[in-house]
């Protein structure tokens, strides 16, 4: 039996904690899906797709944190831009392991983002709360997005990713998450 439990308060009850553990969930099984691999395996592409493992948690990881900061800071948390902070479009870094990365420390940014956004859940005052969405072509002209449903974008993001991870990885070393 795997035992998922959110880095949230414990008081956290209801909903929220039902969100919570629906990601905590798949949190789990994008990180044990790259457990026991070498810097290099979590680097190499395994698959047609660009991304490789480590990629793919960096990737996850920064969703979860630019959305997390739209639920706290609304549309301009969306249109900030890449992680690495250069204003440019990065992709290519966004999806790769560099060499001056480590697995181990694309997990530790992961964990910490998931706290934050654990804590965030936990300390709305309502999920009802809502920002406009940034103008693009994938979002309806005039559309919000509630805390609660940015939650589910983030939890359907983290499945679908931890799903691919799976695929990686089984293509890499004949290792499955689950089965």
């Amino acid at each position: 039996m795997i035992i998922v439990t959110s880095t949230a308060k414990s008081s956290t009850t209801g909903e929220r904690a039902d969100l919570l553990e629906s990601l905590a969930k798949h949190r789990y099984f994008l990180r044990y899906t790259v457990r026991d691999l070498t810097d290099e395996q979590a680097a190499q592409r395994t698959t047609a797709s660009e991304l490789c493992l480590g990629g793919l948690v960096k990737h996850v990881s920064d969703v979860e944190r630019v959305w997390a900061d739209f639920i706290v800071r609304g549309t301009d948390a969306v249109r900030a831009g890449p992680a690495d902070g250069t204003g440019t479009d990065n992709r290519e870094k966004e999806f790769t392991l560099r060499d001056d990365e480590t697995l181990a420390d694309v997990l530790d940014r992961y964990a910490k983002v998931a706290h934050r956004t654990d804590e965030i859940v936990a300390s709305l005052p309502d999920l009802d709360i809502s920002h406009p969405l940034p103008k693009a072509p994938w979002f309806e002209p005039g559309s919000r997005w509630s805390a609660r449903r940015v939650l589910l974008h983030i939890i359907g993001e983290t499945a679908q990713h931890a799903g691919h991870a799976d695929i990686i990885r089984e293509a890499l070393d004949g290792s499955k998450s689950m089965g």
